[in-house]
């Protein structure tokens, strides 16, 4: 199987989630927003084509890396090489963050016509939500572009049945990276 990606993998991002990640930055994205920080991700015929098999064994050599994350484009047009990638990203201990344009809600409805997008929400465990709106940018936001972008504790959303947001408050944070094991060393 394989994956097309705008980029080889990037290593030793701290911004692009909590801890020190690697980020895999799909290729492809229909979303359009004005002003996309990656315009360049959004050619589905841009990037380069990767094997899934190759990614996967670059993951399991990394070394002093947190976790993952998926962003883009936009991982979910790419959803069966991306549920691939997450599932054994969660084997080998590493956490998964995901960035789509897509809502929370909106992943849940694309699941009832294929269920991919229900199985990547369990390797997930961060989602940030939601279209980048220009008017409503800001750089005071933890992790994201603009404020109708959503921090979705994904393992929490789904034992309550309904979104619970990661909260902001540095005491707060400190206590998610602790229940989530590996976000901190």
């Amino acid at each position: 199987m394989e994956i097309r990606l705008a980029a080889p993998l990037q290593r030793d991002s701290v911004v692009d989630g909590f801890g020190v990640r690697t980020v895999i930055w799909t290729q492809g994205c229909s979303h359009n927003c004005p002003f996309c920080q990656n315009p360049q991700t959004h050619d589905f015929e841009g990037g380069c084509a990767f094997n899934v098999e190759d990614i996967k064994e670059e993951l399991k050599n990394l070394t002093g890396q947190d976790g993952i994350t998926l962003s883009g484009g936009d991982p979910l047009f790419q959803i069966d090489a991306v549920v691939e990638i997450a599932k054994y990203a969660k084997s080998i201990g590493l956490n998964v963050w995901c960035y789509t344009g897509f809502l929370y809600e909106d992943i849940v409805n694309m699941g009832k016509t294929n269920p991919k997008y229900l199985e990547l929400l369990q390797y997930l465990d961060v989602l940030v939500d939601g279209k980048f709106v220009n008017e409503l940018k800001s750089l005071n936001l933890l992790f994201r572009g603009s404020s109708n972008q959503r921090l979705i504790d994904v393992p929490q959303t789904l034992k309550a049945e309904k979104i619970v947001l990661i909260p902001e408050s540095d005491g707060i944070i400190e206590n998610f990276s602790k229940k989530n094991e590996k976000i901190f060393i």
